[in-house]
């Protein structure tokens, strides 16, 4: 069974032939090969591209070894260009090839060569891609399966692909595993044969794995919690008794945003309208890879829907921000006092913007009026919307305040505008 992955498809589809190199960055396993290898070379076959004009090179695979080195892969290439016909070049985990900026910007020069490329670290495309071609890269970032996409070859009910994906997550091979056990055993196995290895072999100064594996356990246990680098080293400190540097702790967390394994998501003022830069929050890129460090045991249904709101927001195309809104209230004895109230999330894309709010349940009044707290006090004509795990129809109360259902929110992408 294949799955679709329409969005990136078309994506790739809107930027062919645009005079710039497509990069395809994001998670290791979350899809990328496939998506270039798979669903764009079939998709360019199926619009009448000959094989011998689509060369594809996977740079992870040993039978390629020579190609890591830059002169080879330029010498393969150009042999492989013998008429002035269109050739699409792909190749797979371009950072595995030694000075791979100067091979990229040679074959912009290629008149008749359309370049596609993927590469599975952040500081591949924001360091490299930036200062090195200077607006000549096109990014495209994969995301694992949001829910939709893993719906759409799910073998049951609603409720059971609700329930594997906030306790496994959306890397594609999950889906397809059959029984619990596999699932948690594939998952758990990526963390340590893959992203652990990855950067620790990218980052060979690193002397104290135990270090890493202990931070990020502590940033499992505490998604959707503000936090920064200084108050992890006292939490080390007090639970874990070891002495850790916040500078040491903020370049781990660096490791871990270059991997795409966790991102970050700053506060913003909402009325002050003004970044505060620290504390910060962080979210797992996937859902299920945060429960495997945990071992599945803090898998709290609250904060699993909090992080897959976010992610969902975040593989739309949004900016998502923390939001804080201050309201002076009056006590009972008539003083008045500055409280603090969070907006889960704020979720940008060009003039458009939503305030948003993730809630369980709100099974009572008194739970309700603590979830519009925030929103109700935004004197903006923005969107405001709660979801809820309750299977609900969007509902709009007298405040303009949208409920919407956590199915309908992941399953209908226009959902931010029912």
């Amino acid at each position: 069974m294949e799955i679709q992955r329409d969005y990136y498809l078309n994506e790739l589809i809107s930027k062919e032939k645009n005079g710039l190199i497509k990069i395809i960055t994001g998670l290791r396993r979350a899809g990328k090969t496939y998506l270039l290898f798979n669903l764009f070379y079939k998709y360019l076959l199926n619009k009448g591209i000959e094989k011998s004009h689509i060369i594809d090179i996977a740079l992870d695979d040993r039978l390629n070894k020579e190609l890591r080195n830059p002169d080879n892969m330029l010498n393969y290439i150009r042999k492989k260009i013998i008429d002035d016909d269109l050739y699409y070049i792909l190749i797979d985990e371009v950072q595995l090839m030694d000075e791979f900026e100067d091979v990229l910007n040679s074959l912009m020069h290629i008149r008749n060569a359309d370049v596609y490329v993927t590469g599975s670290n952040s500081k591949f495309l924001s360091t490299d891609v930036v200062t090195e071609f200077r607006g000549r890269g096109d990014e495209i970032h994969v995301y694992p399966l949001s829910f939709k996409e893993f719906t759409s070859v799910y073998e049951g009910s609603i409720y059971q692909a609700w329930d594997d994906y906030y306790n496994y997550g959306g890397m594609p091979y999950v889906v397809f595993c059959d029984t619990k056990k596999k699932k948690q055993e594939y998952v758990k196995s990526l963390f340590e044969k893959v992203y652990i290895s990855d950067i620790l072999e990218r980052h060979k100064k690193i002397k104290n794995k135990d270090e890493l594996d202990e931070l990020l356990d502590i940033l499992s246990s505490s998604i959707g919690s503000l936090t920064n680098p200084l108050k992890l080293s006292k939490t080390f400190k007090s639970i874990k008794n070891k002495t850790i540097s916040d500078k040491t702790i903020s370049n781990y967390i660096g490791y871990f945003e270059d991997s795409f394994l966790i991102s970050k998501a700053k506060r913003y003022d909402v009325k002050g309208k003004r970044y505060i830069n620290s504390p910060l929050k962080y979210y797992f890129e996937d859902i299920g890879l945060r429960n495997a460090r945990l071992n599945f045991r803090q898998t709290e249904e609250s904060h699993v829907m909090e992080n897959i709101i976010y992610n969902e927001l975040k593989l739309r195309g949004y900016n998502v921000d923390v939001g804080i809104v201050e309201v002076y209230e009056t006590d009972k004895k008539g003083k008045r006092n500055l409280k603090q109230y969070e907006v889960d999330f704020i979720a940008t894309q060009g003039d458009n913007k939503y305030y948003i709010q993730s809630a369980l349940e709100m099974n009572t009044e008194e739970k309700a009026k603590q979830e519009r707290k925030s929103l109700v006090n935004i004197n903006d004509s923005f969107k405001k919307i709660i979801v809820v795990k309750d299977d609900v129809k969007p509902r709009k109360d007298d405040n303009g305040i949208t409920t919407i259902g956590i199915f309908n929110f992941l399953l209908k992408e226009n959902s931010l505008d029912l």
